[in-house]
């Protein structure tokens, strides 16, 4: 049987071939993916000194210069909107031909808002008008612009940023994420050194590692066909990667098999966010910004979630159930099992996992997490501009059906009793 690793290599160049370079030591191809895209890159940077000298090195060696003959500061995490507008000043002064962006998920995903804004600001300055699925692909078509291109450098397991149709920004003062999903920013050449990931403190690395199955996890709970065997393989493999290696990075950091392993698996997160769409645990996750991280608040909401579901994923939760019992988080006979029962078992293993690698498992762990974010949850559920994420669910849900069925799921992963939550009845 083959490896999990070259399966995971032979999804990803099905995925994206030639314009992206991944695995370990690969930094050097970020020079020739640049060239291919213009002579002049605006480099953004949240990176090391160390990642960002060998990137700079790679683009003069390859012919591309530095627009305004340095880098510039990356953005915060969360992608706040402030840092969003200063990225689109420092684009529109240096005038570059290309972005390229070295850092983690929040760093690339404003390095694509700011883009956003810097290439069509004469149609609508203000970042709200991108929120929402396809609004920049309409405003391309109304102009007759294009965006400038943007080469992603990936510095973190986790998000999948470098891949993916998606960008979020947060709005700090209403303590809310919003997203931008679109096809038109998905970075048209990308790089992800693993070994680059090394360096990832422990809490990024058990966050990042959920972020990237919470990817795979919601994209095939609401698949349908024809992507519907793609998406299995997909999180099949990466699960199977996760579940065995996540543990092995946080005992030993510099173990590069395990940070391969991970920087693969969360890649595939990636891979699985363009195949289909994430749903609850994503849509809860933007209103917990200020309380956790956002793939810790993603992988903490998953289990309440699988339950709901379990009633319409039971062939999902058993290839899902599978993978947690082959790595010893589930010892209950899964084939005896149905519906709720199912997603039951299957969420407790998804707790014993999260367990093992130090995460909080209801919303009670959290630091300031309090009843005004169950309220915020609620009420961006019902927000116009994440309606994907309630039509992406396996039992889609409309904003009048928010409070009766959301609001008990919530209270739910507040106290981590799963028998609180309602089952639906449509």
């Amino acid at each position: 049987m083959m490896r999990l690793q070259d399966r995971a290599s032979e999804l990803l160049r099905q995925f994206k071939g030639d314009n992206y370079a991944f695995g370990l030591d690969v930094l050097d191809e970020t020079g020739p993916l640049a060239a291919s895209l213009g002579r002049c890159a605006l480099v953004i940077t949240g990176s090391s000194a160390e990642a960002t000298d060998k990137v700079t090195a790679s683009l003069q060696q390859n012919g591309v210069a530095l627009a305004g003959g340095r880098v510039v500061s990356g953005a915060r995490p969360n992608a706040p909107q402030e840092d969003v507008y200063r990225l689109q000043g420092h684009i529109l002064h240096c005038k570059p031909d290309c972005v390229v962006v070295i850092g983690g998920g929040s760093g690339i995903d404003a390095a694509k808002a700011a883009i956003v804004l810097a290439s069509l600001g004469s149609y609508s300055p203000e970042i709200e008008t991108y929120f929402g699925t396809n609004r920049v692909t309409e405003v391309l078509d109304e102009t007759g612009r294009a965006l400038m291109p943007l080469l992603a450098v990936e510095t973190a397991s986790s998000s999948g940023a470098h891949l993916t149709k998606y960008s979020n920004v947060t709005d700090p003062e209403a303590g809310q994420k919003k997203l931008i999903v679109d096809e038109a920013i998905v970075p048209p050449k990308a790089v992800f050194d693993y070994a680059l990931t090394t360096t990832m403190p422990a809490e990024l690395t058990a966050d990042g590692a959920v972020d990237g199955m919470a990817h795979c996890l919601e994209v095939f709970y609401g698949i349908r066909e024809p992507n519907f065997q793609l998406c299995q393989e997909i999180t099949e493999v990466a699960l199977g990667l996760i579940l065995k290696y996540t543990k092995q990075a946080l005992d030993a950091p510099d173990d590069l098999q395990a940070r391969e392993a991970l920087g693969l698996a969360t890649d595939l997160g990636g891979y699985a966010i363009m195949v289909g769409g994430t749903n609850g645990a994503h849509l809860t996750s933007f209103s917990l910004i200020d309380a956790a991280s956002h793939g810790r608040a993603c992988g903490l909401m998953n289990p309440y979630y699988t339950v709901f579901f379990a009633p319409a994923i039971e062939e999902q939760l058993r290839v899902v159930g599978s993978a947690f019992a082959e790595a010893g988080f589930i010892s209950e006979d899964l084939t005896a099992l149905r519906g709720t029962e199912l997603g039951l078992a299957v969420a407790r293993g998804m707790v014993a996992f999260h367990k093992s690698i130090g995460l909080p498992t209801t919303l009670n762990e959290l630091q300031g997490f309090s009843e005004a974010h169950i309220e915020r949850a609620l009420t961006a559920a019902k927000n116009p501009q994440l309606e994907m994420k309630l039509k992406n669910m396996p039992i889609p849900l409309h904003a009048g059906l928010v409070d009766e069925y959301m609001r008990p799921l919530l209270l739910a992963a507040k106290s981590g009793n799963f028998s609180e939550i309602k089952e639906f009845r449509g």
